[in-house]
């Protein structure tokens, strides 16, 4: 059956160049882009098995539509340089691919598209059409489909006309008319202002086509609406002639043009050599020098012959010869809790050798066990925290760790947050390895398999690390990320596991006299809500709670949902004014979440062998660089909540005698910003030593120190605190429950007072819209595929990412930072005192009687020096017998 896939190259070329770090060949060709449409393009072909192939590019900048608005497609940023280099590569893989391309000067590639497929509609063939742009959803028909790329274009979503009603309510054609109505900025195509997404969709679902809503602009509802309709009627029908794709533009080519032949597969593999897509080699099948398959192999999961060996007792002698350094080493756990799981087996790599280590062979091996303990052989790893602990929990010590892939993924791509080994080899390995789910299986149904296929899959582990370090190595270094992995991440992985290992001491006592006070204060709160109720009813069921609020209580309804009125927690704290059963409820909600989270959550944390928690600090799941933590996740306890502040009195010293002392960086992200910024005011402030808040407060209202009132204060707070995070005039009208106007107000009078923050603001997400990332001051990327998106929400939320980042992403690596040094500064001066966790911008430590006094010294001056700004860093410190009292 015939098949025609229609590629849009510029759109699919421009998202895999944001979805993929900057990668580059060793000749320092830039190639993200373009393995990026390679990954799309193998997906095309295996799973879409195309008889008709077609790539279409835009020819030039100025086309047809300019005659009819100069300013078409003006508000775009000028394409990166490192993208622009990129399309004459892509155009060769496609020569080498055998795929015809086509461009037409004066036309887009939406015309091309458009023609093409009016042709394949006439003559009835299946089509689809690969993009990354919406507006190619009106080509949809009965024989058409659009498949829209998604997560960069790792995944695509198939429209048929079905889908967009379903999704819009709409027919293919009416899509033009959206655009005509909502305009597309990432085109510069105006629409009519004020009219957004939801605005055009409900008028054409009433009049059905731009024309008809501009022929009934009296009907209408809402004057301003009418206004806007009504002073923009020739706006509107530009905007659709704009929006409109050219179905009859002179393409020289017609569909019988591009059947495609198939690939010569030596042609292919020498365009992979040269763009050093090493782990697309195996891919390829037939090329001389291409990796073979192994023999019965599917065709998606193929490699060269892979051979390994099983460690046996009876030739250990022969084996200890080819332990070396450096040498990749994976140890296979059984299960994801590696502080309770068993070994299953190690796996070593060098070269292409690689050997499988069963338990009880690596136990009685002698010379691997040594290995292992010399910090001079050097490891590389996939995750060195992980094996550290795991290792240590089963009585094994590791140490020399050279290389750790986990991190180093990570820190190429933070927003591929906790990156798979699998997900690494299929980038940078030659050799195909399974994940673990496909192995193992999953959920109920996960079972250690037979023993030759778990010691080849975890071989395999092995092999791909050896592989893919080099190159990673090679990104690492063109992209200055080599100190941040080296200076921090790989020493704090090491600090990190071994505070998890010792975990920290919780008293099971106090926290089960915490459940039963909190059951007490939850039945109190429950006889509350009765009386003021005048029933009783079941509180935590939505439907019979907005019955009493709003059925009988006849409060005002501020959001639907499907099943009736909301009583989400953003709504009752908007109804808390109107009864007081409102507060009585969220305090209810409150406490019976710090119940079964963190009192029943904590104690089935608490390990039975040593009456401690050990939570484990994630160092590769957040885009900004901060640390999470899970089993149990320590970092979302509720201070703000006495009775949530109160569960820190169950986190105590595990030594009789000794004592808590947090340590807490004070406003670390405002300081950063100042640095960052460079503004004047802010850094003055700081200098001075003010109260910041204050002296915002000041600055903004125009008053004298002694001026400031405590709302003033408040306000200033928020502000300050929201700027970091790009907060919008409506953002702060509902943190200070004041109007838009007034926070709008507000904000600009905070500008003009701090005009250096307003300066980066607008400076980093110009910036970010040229290279596609941010970075922090210690060079911690973030890349922000969105920054450029036609749809205002996605872009604005990618625009205030861009401006919080580097300050978040700083903060959090200048503790980072200081938690390296205080693990050497501790050593250094031969301290009993431990490290225990991290929490936000917060050190916590137990420290015994005697050295209390050097540690209320010794730790603020490590994390007041950890990174030199323009401004001091300041820290609090306090101690107490419980992590509670040490606040």
């Amino acid at each position: 059956m015939s098949h025609f896939v229609i590629v849009d190259g510029n759109s699919v070329a421009n998202r895999a160049f944001y979805a993929l770090p900057l990668l580059s060949t060793t000749g320092g060709l830039h190639t993200n882009a373009v393995l990026g449409f390679t990954t799309m393009l193998l997906k095309v072909l295996e799973e879409m098995k195309p008889t008709h192939l077609l790539v279409a590019f835009d020819a030039g900048k100025v086309v047809f539509r300019h005659s009819e608005y100069t300013e078409y497609k003006g508000g775009r940023a000028k394409t990166p340089p490192e993208l622009s280099e990129q399309f004459p590569l892509i155009r060769e893989l496609l020569d080498a691919f055998s795929i015809k391309r086509f461009e037409l000067e004066g036309y887009e590639a939406d015309d091309i598209i458009g023609t093409l497929t009016r042709q394949s509609d006439e003559q009835g063939l299946a089509t689809t059409v690969i993009t990354g742009d919406k507006d190619m959803l009106q080509l949809v028909s009965d024989h058409v489909k659009v498949a829209l790329t998604r997560k960069g274009v790792s995944e695509i979503e198939l429209y048929t006309a079905n889908e967009i009603e379903q999704k819009y309510g709409l027919t293919p054609r009416q899509i033009i008319d959206l655009k005509g109505l909502m305009g597309d900025s990432s085109d510069n195509i105006p629409g009519v202002p004020g009219v957004g997404e939801k605005t055009a969709m409900k008028l054409l679902h009433q009049y059905g086509t731009v024309e008809e809503v501009l022929a009934h602009i009296d009907q209408v509802s809402g004057k301003k609406l009418q206004e806007n309709l009504r002073n923009n009627v020739e706006q509107a029908k530009l905007s659709k002639s704009l929006a409109t794709i050219m179905r009859d533009a002179p393409v020289e080519i017609a569909v019988d043009d591009v059947v495609y032949p198939g690939y010569d597969p030596q042609k292919v593999v020498d365009c992979f050599r040269r763009f050093e897509f090493k782990s697309l080699l195996t891919k390829v099948k037939g090329a001389d020098d291409a990796p073979a398959y192994a023999e019965g192999a599917d065709s998606t999961e193929v490699d060269r012959p892979f051979s390994y060996e099983t460690v046996s007792v009876e030739r250990l002698d022969e084996y200890t010869k080819k332990l070396c350094s450096p040498m990749s080493l994976y140890v296979e756990l059984d299960g994801d809790s590696y502080h309770r799981a068993p070994l299953l087996g190690y796996a070593l790599a060098c070269d292409d050798t690689a050997l499988f280590v069963p338990v009880e062979v690596a136990e009685r091996w002698e010379a691997f066990q040594d290995w292992l303990a010399d910090e001079q052989q050097i490891k590389w790893v996939f995750d060195g925290k992980r094996d550290t602990i795991a290792l240590q929990w089963n009585g094994a010590r590791m140490f020399g760790i050279g290389f750790d892939l986990y991190l180093a993924s990570y820190l190429m791509n933070a927003s591929e947050s906790n990156p798979s080994l699998s997900d690494i080899a299929a980038q940078y390995a030659s050799v195909s390895l399974a994940s673990d789910e496909d192995v193992y299986g999953k959920g109920a149904k996960r079972a250690i398999p037979d023993p030759q296929t778990l010691s080849e899959h975890v071989a395999r582990k092995a092999l791909a690390i050896w592989q893919s370090v080099p190159t990673i190595q090679k990104e690492l270094k063109q992209n200055r990320l080599e100190e941040l992995l080296s200076e921090i991440e790989a020493p704090l992985s090491l600090v990190l596991a071994r505070m998890e290992s010792f975990g920290v001491k919780v008293d099971r006592e106090r926290l089960q006299q915490m459940g039963q006070e909190l059951d007490r204060k939850l039945e109190e709160l429950t006889e509350q809500i009765y009386e003021l109720a005048g029933e009783t009813f079941n509180i935590n069921s939505p439907k019979q709670l907005g019955e009493i609020l709003y059925d009988r209580l006849g409060l005002p309804v501020y959001k639907k949902t499907k099943t009736g009125p909301s009583t989400s927690a953003d709504v009752l704290e908007k109804l808390a004014p109107h009864h007081p059963i409102v507060e009585t409820i969220l305090h209810f909600r409150q406490l019976g979440k710090l119940r079964s989270t963190y009192i029943e959550g904590l104690l089935k944390e608490i390990h039975p062998k040593t009456g401690k928690v050990h939570t484990r600090f994630n160092q590769a799941t957040t885009a900004t660089g901060r640390l999470s933590s899970t089993e149990p996740n320590l970092q979302n306890i509720p201070i703000r909540l006495e009775e949530g502040r109160k569960i820190r009195e169950a986190f105590v010293p595990s030594e009789s005698g000794w004592y808590m002392l947090s340590a807490d960086y004070s406003q670390i992200e405002l300081r950063v910003l100042a640095h960052i910024s460079r503004d004047e005011n802010l850094i003055d402030a700081f200098n001075e030593g003010m109260d910041i808040h204050t002296r915002t407060a000041m600055d903004v209202f125009g008053v004298a120190e002694d001026e400031v009132t405590s709302l003033m204060r408040r306000q200033a707070k928020a502000v300050n605190f929201g700027i970091v995070y790009g907060i919008s005039d409506y953002g702060l009208s509902q943190n200070l429950n004041i109007t838009r106007k007034e926070a709008g107000e507000f904000i600009e009078r905070y500008f003009s007072v701090f005009a250096g923050v307003k300066r980066y603001m607008e400076e980093v997400v110009e910036k970010a819209k040229q290279d596609g990332y941010v970075t922090t001051l210690l060079h911690r990327r973030r890349y922000l595929p969105d920054i450029k998106s036609s749809n205002y929400n996605i872009r604005s939320f990618a625009e205030r990412t861009a401006m919080n980042t580097p300050i978040q992403g700083t903060a959090a690596d200048i503790i980072k930072l200081a938690m390296v040094r205080m693990k050497e500064r501790l050593e250094q001066e031969q301290l009993a005192s431990r490290m225990l966790l991290q929490v936000h911008d917060e050190l916590v430590f137990e420290v015994p009687e005697d050295e209390l006094d050097i540690m209320q010294k010794l730790v603020p001056e490590v994390m007041e020096s950890a990174l030199a700004l323009n401004v001091p860093l300041k820290v609090d410190v306090h101690y107490g017998r419980t992590w509670y009292d040490a606040k």
